[in-house]
């Protein structure tokens, strides 16, 4: 199994901007940010969630949003906010918002082919 990251840029409040190299999670459904990047993007945690870990260990951590940009495609995005020692995950949910999917086989980014019924 190999790993697979993408660079993605983040904007925050008033337009407060980090580019973050970002792990592919496959298995995340929600993009994870470290906590020295949200604090620099001005984010405010909006609710609590739990989350369980693979190993079935439950946590819990703050949940907000921002704007993030990968291969030119941008939209708002849920994040959960992270704390120290927190590694930046990029989830399934933003893959989907942004249009993106992950192909297994060769373990890069391409846009969703879209099928209407």
């Amino acid at each position: 199994m190999g790993l697979t990251y993408v660079e993605g840029k983040l904007t925050g409040k008033n337009d407060v901007s980090e580019s973050v190299d970002f792990l592919i999670d496959s298995g995340a459904n929600y993009t994870l940010l470290p906590k020295e990047v949200w604090e620099k993007l001005g984010l405010e945690q909006k609710k609590t969630l739990t989350f369980t870990l693979a190993d079935g260990t439950k946590i819990e951590r703050g949940v907000s949003e921002c704007r993030i940009e990968i291969l030119n495609e941008d939209f708002h995005t849920p994040v959960i906010l992270g704390e120290e020692g927190d590694e930046p995950l990029l989830g399934v949910v933003t893959l989907e918002i942004l249009g993106i999917v992950l192909n297994p086989f060769n373990r890069t980014l391409q846009p969703m082919q879209l099928r209407l019924a």
